[in-house]
């Protein structure tokens, strides 16, 4: 399975903006789908977006939908995560995902097989 490297996390004021990045390296053929989520201290995982390889089709979590957009550049390899208009409540460590297997749709960590390292993003009030 594929291996993932997220970067830019980071610490930001409430209101600002990040854009977190994961790279798939070899192999990283037969990726159908790749999402984002994030575990806060004392907290179950949290499903955040994911999105298929081509792109096409995307998927948020309630808590992100219209701040946060998940994007594909395929000449890349990579995987994106802008996220906009921050709360401290975005406070997490993120972690990016990938899966082999088609689907309709991708909320669960359960869908995904290969994960990365985790990413830190910290919003201050």
């Amino acid at each position: 399975q594929a291996r993932l490297i997220e970067s830019g996390g980071g610490l930001v004021q409430a209101g600002g903006s990040l854009r977190l990045s994961c790279a798939a390296v070899e192999p990283r053929h037969n990726i159908a789908a790749m999402g984002w989520f994030r575990q806060a201290p004392g907290k179950e995982r949290e499903f955040v977006a994911a999105v298929t390889w081509l792109g096409y089709n995307t998927w948020y979590g309630d808590s992100v939908k219209d701040r946060f957009t998940i994007s594909m550049d395929n000449s890349k390899n990579t995987m994106f995560l802008q996220m906009s208009s921050l709360k401290p409540e975005d406070t997490a460590v993120y972690y990016c995902a990938a899966t082999a297997s088609a689907s309709n749709y991708y909320y669960s960590a359960s869908d995904f097989t290969a994960w990365g390292q985790g990413t830190q993003v910290t919003v201050s009030s």
